[in-house]
């Protein structure tokens, strides 16, 4: 042959593969992106805003049909076709973070159960649960929640009443480090997330239930730094997919069952709340407006929560403005707002790492259809079920739908209007 010939065959030949390796790495780490999400990520926030809004208003259903399947976590009516997918599964715990930076986060408003502590510094962060309401968000395999954020002592037990081996999302967390490379433990003990994780077998082959970013394909997360619109700083910026997270754990042996323990089902020891509250409005509200600060002067993490008698529901603002959820553009919304009191124990090493006893029991207050209602909660131990009761001794109802627990210092102080 031709030696020229042969030389541009041999380019041509180099072309393919280059291509198709590059066609492969493309479709196997990159999400669908049926939702438009990737190419508006990088517009103005208000042009992102209004191509969102529109795209949401017109958007069919995407399981229409009968509501006739009650969710174990929020007690919510939904299609049969969601409880066929979530069946398959275990709830997935994601930590976000409440950084003025962060805002808004995405995902929120599709989380069952959410939960609300300082991280650090004044600086609250959420644990959203994520199982039953997010099943139609889940399937845009988009990265849907964020920005995900560390791990933290306190959350791990709270994860633990929601699985035999959960689903715990997060970026890293506190951990047994140094003040030099080689030198002493300068994190205490009861603040090293990492080791703990380790400790319960949440990293263990068969029961890996730890979806530790650091483990992770860019297929399930990656940093998106303009995904507001605006540049933000990089620990800002790491979002994830649930669709993908549920895959990982699958792959892992971890669905509705753990497959390492004689395919023992993840509810096997799970208790519900109860859902028996009417979802109406009271003709008398008691509480129609919330305000509290997780600690005194850091008004950007003030927590003011409104009622909207109209849908029976409560608004949240945080520090000044209406909280939104960035992947709907609309402002957060909750059924049901538990006010838990825990014990403080703030800067307790170097690195200022707080904790709160969430094992243990206390009073506080649960907020529903208008009202105010003062409860007790209760928790035995780090992977039992965390039980509300009212001043008679009877574990309350919840309104079926998403619930909020807002983890507050006993020294806080409340305002209900």
């Amino acid at each position: 042959m031709n030696p020229k010939a042969t030389k541009i065959l041999g380019l041509l030949g180099i072309f393919l593969i280059v291509s198709g390796i590059s066609y492969f790495l493309f479709d196997y780490f990159l999400p669908s992106d049926s939702g438009g999400f990737l190419k508006s990520a990088s517009l103005k926030q208000s042009d992102t805003i209004d191509k969102n809004t529109q795209v949401e208003s017109n958007k069919p259903e995407l399981y229409p049909g009968p509501k006739t399947e009650a969710c174990p976590l929020n007690g919510q009516l939904y299609t049969k076709e969601e409880k066929e997918i979530w069946s398959t599964r275990r709830p997935l715990m994601v930590m976000i973070e409440n950084h003025q930076d962060s805002r808004p986060q995405s995902g929120l408003q599709t989380a069952d159960i959410v939960y609300e502590a300082v991280a650090e510094g004044g600086i609250t962060r959420f644990m959203g649960v994520f199982y039953c309401g997010q099943v139609a968000g889940a399937e845009a395999n988009k990265y849907d929640v964020g920005p995900v954020r560390s791990a933290r002592t306190y959350f791990l037990d709270l994860a633990s009443e929601y699985s035999d081996y959960p689903l715990y999302n997060h970026v890293g967390g506190a951990n047994c480090s140094a003040a030099t490379p080689g030198g002493p433990c300068t994190t205490a003990k009861k603040a090293q997330a990492i080791e703990q994780i380790s400790a319960y077998g949440w990293t263990n082959k068969g029961t890996w239930g730890d979806l530790s970013q650091f483990s992770l394909p860019y297929k399930v997360c990656r940093r998106e730094p303009d995904r507001t619109g605006q540049e933000r700083a990089t620990e800002h910026t790491m979002y994830c997919s649930t669709k993908e997270l549920w895959n990982i754990a699958a792959a892992r042996g971890l669905t509705n069952i753990t497959q390492a323990k004689n395919n023992t089902a993840w509810d096997k020891n799970y208790r519900s709340w109860l859902f028996k509250q009417a979802d109406q409005a009271s003709a008398s509200p008691t509480a129609t407006k919330i305000t509290f600060d997780f600690w005194p002067g850091y008004k950007d993490y003030t927590v003011v929560w409104n009622y909207d008698s109209v849908n029976n529901n409560y608004i949240r603002t945080n520090g000044t403005s209406v909280q939104s959820d960035f992947n709907t553009n609309k402002p957060l919304t909750v059924k049901n707002v538990v006010i838990q009191l825990v014990k403080e124990s703030r800067s307790i090493d170097e690195h200022m790492h707080n904790l709160y006893d969430v094992v243990g029991s206390g009073t506080g207050v649960l907020i529903q259809n208008g009202q105010k209602i003062d409860i007790t909660w209760s928790k035995t131990n780090r992977v039992s079920r965390t039980i509300y009761k009212d001043k008679s001794g009877k574990e309350v109802n919840f309104v079926p739908g998403n619930i909020w627990i807002e983890l507050l210092p006993t020294t806080a102080t409340v305002s209900y209007n």
